[in-house]
């Protein structure tokens, strides 16, 4: 995967920070979306569909790095990316654009039902936990481990139908 390293001032990057953090998504994601948009880059459906995928790759990846450091409160911010972008990339192939939580939460209860499976609730609001200790730090270290552990089953639960 091609990596572009920006520079920018403290100030800009605070900025731009906060403008990342209040539409609640990925930085990476953030300015793919923002460049399309600019530049009006018609994308076809499955080149998102892999972005989302690459994303959830990269954070997983991130998350198991984080935990063999013993950085459970990253590694748990990371683990709910993972599981947000593998909601994305099956969002999109079902043409359709999930844009904050609400939206996350709506399809996973519709595709919940549609398949009959309350073990994909259950991940689900684990990968949640997930999220929330990220800015709270109470979730003890062993339950971020078996956290991610349900993580990667859930990720590989939704990779079936993609």
């Amino acid at each position: 995967m091609p990596v572009i390293t920006v520079y920018l001032t403290e100030e800009l990057y605070r900025k731009l920070s906060e403008v990342i953090r209040s539409e609640d998504v990925s930085p990476d994601e953030f300015i793919v979306k923002l460049l399309i948009k600019e530049f009006n880059i018609d994308i076809d459906p499955t080149d998102m569909v892999e972005f989302h995928l690459r994303l959830c790759e990269k954070f997983l990846s991130e998350a198991e790095e984080f935990l063999a450091r013993g950085g459970y409160v990253q590694a748990s911010e990371k683990g709910w990316s993972a599981t947000a972008q593998i909601v994305k990339a099956l969002a999109v192939k079902e043409g359709r654009e999930l844009r904050s939580y609400k939206d996350l939460w709506t399809y996973i209860d519709e595709l919940a039902e549609k398949l009959n499976n309350r073990e994909l609730r259950r991940l689900w609001r684990t990968a949640n936990s997930l999220h929330q200790n990220f800015y709270e730090g109470w979730m003890p270290s062993r339950d971020v481990i078996y956290a991610l552990e349900d993580v990667k089953e859930f990720i590989k639960m939704l990779r079936k139908y993609l």
